[in-house]
């Protein structure tokens, strides 16, 4: 028998020869997958895919700025191509706007003390704040529909009674959500539940109360919503502007962004916008008239007397620097000044809103308030200044600006009220014979009266 002999070497062919060395087990079985392995190989050894699949990398910082960016801006632009279209459709709309950000703020604002009441399985919690928020909204839109549409109102035998007794029934209304509360408390949760308590009441005065006079300066004209809220808008544009350019000194520490220049510059450029945009906005009276027909809009405009404020006045000066020359005369509509004082409050007082609001973030240890608007944070957080800046502009205009002359509206709740109903037909017999005899009705409405009203006594 003849001995192996060793060493020797086979040639294979095909391209997996590897310089004539025959392929190794593990080599061979490259072109097949293993059982349960999720990557398929191909028969020439490469994988199709990697054993691990690639995870998404994580987003830098730029790039997360930058999508924050854009969000931002659409929002922005929507925003604000949304309230320029509710203004111009009508009062109604910018109404409703304003009812849904004050039901949206208070549900934001007692959200984020609202935590702890998962853990302590309490009943009627959130159902007594919105309970109370029902009850506050009942009692000042009934302040305002009475106020402003009594001329509707006190003439209806259903809404007749309602209007009489609006206060007390929404007084009543209150006691029962308060009984209600008493009777809820439960022993070791007295601390968690009158927190509550008072943060609702907290919330119901700094955002519903506040911002229903916002409606209130709606119907007074369109002028004093649009501007206050403007005048927010851009003091904050301005700040920005004037802060990134020349800051340098800290304003504030709740808000370590604001400096004093910025806060400043933004304070004179604002006036100059409000004095531009007031002279723009008086020459509509869409604008400056009350909103006596909540039907109308911007191209069916308002018709009324325009208030005082609005119409230009002559004024004559002597110019300092020319003593011999003769005294110069300009006219200027006394809103002209009017507005120095609400670009004044918008730029130095109306911010401290916004600084309340970042003190009571950092408390509860929140960046915003809600997420009801991408790249924004929440409704609160941008209605912040807004809710003080209107609550001044309702004072301010019924101290300084309103004018009080009787209405169809205070007649009528005067003649209701005051005058018993024997005394009330007279008035109407009255008043019937003062247009007969100003040629306003014919004669056939006397008659006519004659025969339908009962005789005097």
């Amino acid at each position: 028998m003849s001995r192996p002999r060793r060493n020797v070497q086979f040639q294979h062919r095909g391209s997996n020869s590897h310089h004539g060395r025959r392929p190794s087990i593990s080599e061979t079985s490259e072109g097949v997958s293993e059982p349960g392995s999720p990557v398929p190989r191909t028969m020439n050894g490469n994988s199709e895919v990697s054993k691990e699949e690639k995870e998404p990398k994580p987003q830098t910082d730029y790039e997360k700025k930058k999508e924050t960016f854009i969000t931002r801006t659409i929002w922005t632009l929507v925003m604000i191509a949304g309230f320029f279209a509710a203004m111009f459709a009508g009062h109604i709309y910018i109404l409703a706007i304003v009812t849904a950000v004050q039901i949206v703020s208070f549900k934001e604002v007692i959200a984020i003390a609202n935590v702890p009441s998962r853990a302590k399985n309490l009943p009627f919690t959130r159902s007594l704040n919105w309970y109370f928020l029902g009850t506050t909204m009942y009692f000042l839109y009934g302040e305002s529909v009475i106020y402003y549409f009594k001329h509707i109102v006190l003439v209806d035998r259903i809404l007749l009674p309602f209007a009489t007794h609006h206060r007390f029934i929404s007084f009543m209304l209150y006691v029962m959500g308060f009984v209600f509360f008493v009777g809820s408390l439960q022993k070791g949760h007295y601390r968690f539940q009158f927190t509550q308590f008072a943060w609702t009441h907290m919330a119901l005065y700094l955002i519903n109360v506040q911002s229903h006079f916002i409606m209130n300066n709606t119907l007074e004209g369109m002028i004093w919503f649009f501007l206050p809220a403007s005048l927010v808008i851009t003091n904050d544009i301005f700040a920005y502007i004037c802060g990134i350019t020349f800051g340098r000194t800290q304003l504030i520490k709740l808000s370590p962004k604001k400096t004093v220049e910025g806060f400043v510059g933004a304070w004179i450029l604002t006036i100059l916008f409000g004095f531009a945009m007031t002279n723009v906005l008086m020459r509509y009276k869409y604008f400056i008239c009350p909103a006596n027909d909540l039907g109308s809009n911007f191209f069916t405009g308002l018709y009324c007397e325009p208030n005082p404020v609005f119409r230009p006045q002559e004024y004559t000066f002597q110019p300092p620097l020319l003593l011999h020359s003769p005294p110069q005369t300009v006219h200027i509509a006394p809103m002209q000044f009017h507005i120095l004082v609400f670009a004044s409050f918008a730029s130095l007082i109306a911010p401290f809103g916004g600084f309340f609001a970042s003190g009571l973030k950092r408390t509860f240890k929140v960046k915003d308030f809600g997420e009801s608007i991408p790249g924004h944070g929440g409704i609160t957080d941008r209605m912040d200044c807004q809710f003080i800046m209107g609550f001044f502009a309702f004072m301010y205009y019924q101290s300084f600006i309103a004018e009080y002359r009787a209405s169809v509206g205070s007649v009528i709740e005067t003649a209701i009220q005051g005058l018993s109903a024997e005394e009330q037909i007279e008035v109407v017999r009255g008043l019937t014979k003062y247009l007969v005899g100003q040629g306003q009705v014919g004669e056939g409405v006397l008659e006519c009266l004659a025969g339908v009203l009962p005789r005097r006594r």
